[in-house]
């Protein structure tokens, strides 16, 4: 019993509380989901959070004072040293949120408070795609475009939790919009980014009188994102592939800046590459033939996530787990 973990994941449209045994890997006990409802502010989630993992304790026999500690993963910013939610664009109202002092008041173990695309990084690299790799790049590909950095097998998080906010690079002069800034690595190649630009295309061509076959079937603009691209796509819909083309070839430029800075062995992608690899990575791979140096691309994978239906969970409990320096398939 003294190998549970509760890990917390929290997001800006729901959370979720996990009870996990570590040893050989992570196994996923018990779990509940909420909705996050940002509009009732933190203390209604705290209480939430609190009651499910409450609940969990209770369902399973767990006794709270026999847990080895807890995990927060959450999007930043955030303090991840003094265990402070900052100011997460994705959570209004949540500002210099003392979390873990709160969660060890209340429970009496170790908390710890990563930031989710570390976390994440953490889980691949351990359990994933990244095993047995010292140099790695963990890439969000969801909603937004953040990143986790292992380098030389320890994370990186910079001097203020900062490291890693890649969607924030620059890919063109303009362009969508991602991480408030036009051209940027998230407008062109994050899920979200994708969704934007697909939308805006759409209404552009339906205004000049040139509908994409996906209105003339009968979907609205408001429809458009990348899972319905994607099914036209794979029909051979060339309006479809040349948005997927865009996106691959912007996903590319973005990792051989990464990898020219720091020459990573693996990139590893969640989320959009998972579902559609065989849509990005040729456009992908071109860029970057054209964009790496030659030395540094020879000596890189870019691999798709292999724990993405768990990655979340996970990752809540990788928190914990790497602030105590244990790997969990020892």
């Amino acid at each position: 019993m003294n190998d549970r973990w509760i890990g917390l994941d929290i997001g800006g449209t729901k959370c979720a509380v996990v009870l996990a045994q570590v040893g050989r890997g992570i196994r996923i006990l018990d779990k509940e989901r909420f909705p996050t409802r940002t509009d009732l502010g933190f203390p209604q989630a705290f209480e939430k959070l609190c009651a499910a993992a409450d609940s969990i304790l209770a369902r399973t026999g767990t006794d709270p004072g026999a847990l080895r500690g807890i995990g927060v993963s959450c999007g930043g910013p955030l303090d991840a040293e003094r265990g402070v939610i900052l100011n997460p664009p994705n959570l209004p109202g949540w500002e210099n949120v003392p979390l873990t002092a709160m969660l060890k008041e209340r429970y009496s173990v170790p908390v710890s408070l990563q930031n989710d695309a570390n976390a994440c990084a953490l889980v691949e690299w351990r359990l994933g795609a990244g095993r047995g790799c010292r140099d790695m790049i963990f890439l969000t590909m969801g909603t937004g475009m953040g990143a986790g950095i292992i380098a030389g097998g320890r994370l990186l998080s910079g001097c203020c939790d900062m490291a890693g906010e890649v969607g924030h690079i620059r890919l063109a002069p303009d362009g969508p919009e991602g991480y408030g800034k036009s051209g940027s690595f998230e407008g062109f190649a994050s899920g979200g980014g994708m969704d934007r630009r697909a939308r805006a295309w759409t209404k552009a061509q339906a205004e000049g009188g040139n509908p994409p076959q996906w209105l003339l079937d009968g979907h609205e603009i408001e429809e458009t994102d990348v899972s319905l691209i994607a099914a036209y796509a794979r029909r051979g819909d060339t309006d479809a592939l040349r948005l997927f083309d865009e996106a691959g070839q912007r996903l590319g430029e973005g990792i051989a800046i990464l990898a020219d800075v720091l020459n990573p062995r693996r990139v590893v992608i969640g989320s959009v590459f998972v579902r559609c690899e065989d849509l990005l990575r040729i456009p992908m791979e071109k860029a970057l033939e054209r964009e790496a140096l030659p030395r540094v691309r020879e000596n890189l994978e870019v691999l798709p996530a292999q724990t993405e239906e768990h990655l979340g969970d996970y990752a809540a409990v990788m928190a914990a787990l790497n602030a105590e320096e244990i790997d969990p398939m020892a």
